[in-house]
């Protein structure tokens, strides 16, 4: 079976213009309900706007291949697309939005953002999930192999939950490594008081008591969680300032410092729906009164999916009130504040440190789908695991990752 460039019907694909750069390969496989899956790739994300934005109403895809996170990462970076859509028959099964960039010095096929993304799922329909199950593995890799042909040497997907709130990721048909690093859960349940049932409630409610003390004996505080566009980026802003010479006292570089980067979370910023189930970024902090009144002692940004928060980022100022941890105290107030608005799980993100055990009681390993497309992509799928089993093996050895992480500091990568 080959890979090939077919037309487009005007009748069943009127929503891919003449010059998207399609191409279509077509398989067929006898089990499923309907007589074939087509795989095609675009250059560009517009042709799918309508049928995309469809699938992001479903809440289990993840909000970091929505369209409008994804739009708001290519217009600050524009990095070549290949926007992987599948279909049955006519219907679409899947969106994979996937951008070619220099990975580990190999040509990859990654998720568009996929460096500042907490969780992965790609997009899919649920009767797509249902007849995944009937899809032969080896099958559907020779599809994707075919479907990318030419476009890059490697496939990685890196992030994915095989299993997200009970929905099988289809891309656990793909060859795959465990990543690294897991994520961490709180689920949120009737009031403030269950919900910490299920941590050290009352060393949790003592510490917040001393933080509390401590805050209103310097003054008092204002717990920031809304407010104008403007003063949202304002707060985003704070966090890079934060955020930058947290890493220059590390000694490591600033993640956030390409001004590309800062683009595209100004971008999320304005990722809205009107149900306010849909954020892209909301910014929150602890103000301080007082004799620093208006400083900003702690920020973090906030994203939401249906029912699902997601932390995206956090600093602290070190300068300011840092006996009362006002970074624990800003968690505090971020969770609470999110029970009575239809939120059940409050997602501390990806890495593993000691605020987020302290948090949260639920714990989810994550996968890469490492998929060679090409001869080079063999040796870059294997350079891949080899990274990924390493940074796993030192990270489960506390001894060996803090060796790791002072070396890393001492280098400054």
């Amino acid at each position: 079976m080959q890979a090939q460039t077919l037309p487009v019907s005007d009748r069943a694909q009127h929503l891919i213009r003449s010059d998207a750069g399609v191409s279509e390969l077509r398989v067929v496989n006898a089990q499923f309900a309907v007589s074939e899956l087509n795989i095609v790739t675009l250059n560009s994300m517009e042709p799918l706007e309508a049928v995309w934005r469809e699938l992001d109403r479903d809440n289990l895809n993840s909000l970091h291949q929505s369209y409008d996170w994804c739009l708001s990462w290519t217009k600050a970076f524009g990095h070549q697309l290949s926007i992987v859509w599948g279909r049955l028959g006519e219907e679409t099964a899947f969106i994979l939005p996937v951008e070619i960039n220099r990975f580990h010095g190999f040509r990859t096929a990654r998720f568009v953002g996929a460096d500042h993304s907490n969780i992965n799922t790609g997009l899919f329909t649920t009767r797509f999930v249902e007849l995944a199950t009937n899809i032969e593995p080896q099958k559907f890799a020779e599809s994707m192999r075919r479907a990318l042909d030419g476009r890059a040497d490697l496939l990685l997907l890196q992030n994915i939950p095989l299993d997200w709130r009970g929905r099988r990721n289809p891309l656990a048909l793909l060859p795959m490594v465990q990543n690294q690093n897991h994520a961490y859960h709180l689920p949120l349940l009737a009031g403030m008081d269950s919900t910490l049932q299920q941590v050290n409630a009352k060393g949790r409610r003592k510490k917040f008591r001393t933080q509390l003390r401590r805050l209103e004996a310097l003054g008092g505080f204002d717990y920031v969680s809304s407010g104008t566009a403007e003063e949202q980026h304002l707060l985003l802003d704070r966090f890079f300032k934060q955020k930058g010479e947290r890493f220059k006292a590390l000694g490591l570089p600033d993640a956030f410092e390409d001004p590309r980067t800062r683009a595209f979370l100004h971008g999320a910023i304005d990722v809205r729906e009107r149900d306010g189930e849909t954020v892209g970024l909301e910014m929150h902090a602890i103000r301080l009164k007082g004799d620093r009144d208006g400083d900003i002692a702690a920020v973090a940004g906030l994203s939401r999916k249906g029912d699902h928060i997601i932390c995206q980022l956090s600093a602290i100022d070190e300068s300011l009130v840092v006996e009362a941890s006002p970074g624990e105290f800003l968690f505090w107030q971020m969770i609470a504040g999110q029970h009575g608005r239809g939120v059940s799980l409050f997602d501390f993100g990806l890495g593993d440190q000691r605020y987020k055990r302290s948090w949260a009681p639920v714990e989810t390993e994550h996968y890469d789908v490492v998929l060679p497309l090409s001869l080079r992509g063999t040796v870059a799928g294997l350079v891949h695991r080899a990274i990924t089993r390493g940074k796993a093996f030192i990270k489960s050895h506390q001894k060996s990752y803090r060796i790791a992480q002072r070396l890393r500091r001492l280098i400054g990568v």
